[in-house]
């Protein structure tokens, strides 16, 4: 019999790439990863893996079993969920990954609600930004995942996370004080065509849906400056040092100084927010009262 464990390094060596970063992911030391390898190996009578040097790849056998692997973790998600809907009473833990302003504008509100609600649910809470909530949930560190769409999304995770939009959210365009739109009605991006700009790093989300923007309004943006917190983007803007896409709700509570925001015009660019959960998890009652609760205050963000 094939032991659920050993397929769980199995699946986690194929979506990080290398026995050391499985393990990592896993919580175990490298040497205990390849020994639930070759264990599995032993289990199943098939080479799994080809040793070239220091690094390790699937062989077509690994990756078939691989990817039986990920829908054996479905229904085993899918069997705890149905024992814990039996079970009488909510009580327990959800952990939630989600970025700095979800987790102002929705997940803090979200918590504060359950805890008058239902208050033997605890939630924890960890800060993560772009495609690392989605390996933390993908690795089993969380169980909820509140991310952004973008282009860059870990494999597999179509087959191993089920997704529903949260909320949507406009930009607005951060101008210096002196800039010549600083006091327009609206600001159309290609008319930022010359300015220096400022935006988050590659591998942001936020930094896809702002080139995505500028690409459609038909130029390259001439970025300037990099930095992932919007006070240090308003900041830099203040200075004079550039223009900047930010989400409205990350301009919620920032000291502008000198900056002004106006909302874009023509080719109006949107950031959207989902929450994700592991393939299998949705009917867990604590994970559907918590997933209600989060989309609850996201339609009162959005009124």
């Amino acid at each position: 019999m094939i032991d659920p464990r050993r397929l769980r390094v199995l699946r986690a060596l194929a979506e990080h790439g290398t026995v050391t970063a499985a393990a990592h992911a896993l919580f175990l030391s490298p040497s205990a990863a390849s020994q639930q390898l070759a264990a599995l190996e032993a289990e199943v009578g098939h080479v799994l893996l080809e040793r070239r040097g220091r690094s390790v790849r699937l062989t077509p056998t690994g990756a078939v079993l691989a990817t039986h692997a990920t829908k054996i973790a479905a229904q085993l998600e899918e069997a705890e969920a149905d024992m814990a809907a039996c079970s009488a009473g909510l009580a327990g833990e959800v952990a939630i990954a989600a970025f700095a302003s979800a987790i102002t504008e929705v997940v803090a509100p979200a918590v504060a609600a359950l805890r008058d609600r239902a208050p033997q649910v605890r939630i924890r809470v960890k800060d993560a930004e772009g495609r690392a909530s989605q390996r933390l949930l993908i690795d089993g560190a969380v169980d909820i995942a509140v991310s952004v769409e973008h282009q860059d999304t870990p494999g597999q995770s179509s087959e191993q996370l089920l997704r529903e939009p949260l909320y949507g959210e406009p930009f607005d365009v951060v101008l210096p004080s002196g800039h010549p739109l600083a006091s327009a009605p609206e600001v159309d991006l290609d008319d930022l065509s010359d300015d220096a700009w400022i935006t988050p790093w590659p591998g942001n989300p936020v930094h896809d849906v702002v080139m995505r923007a500028c690409e459609e309004a038909r130029f390259q943006p001439q970025v300037e400056c990099l930095a992932d917190d919007s006070r240090a983007v308003c900041a830099l803007v203040s200075a004079g040092a550039g223009v900047a896409l930010v989400p409205r709700s990350a301009l919620r509570g920032i000291s502008i100084g000198g900056a002004a925001t106006r909302p874009v015009g023509a080719f109006r660019p949107q950031r959207r927010v989902y929450t994700a959960v592991r393939r299998g998890s949705e009917q867990h009652p604590l994970l559907r009262l918590v997933l209600r609760e989060l989309q609850d205050q996201a339609a009162a963000l959005g009124s």
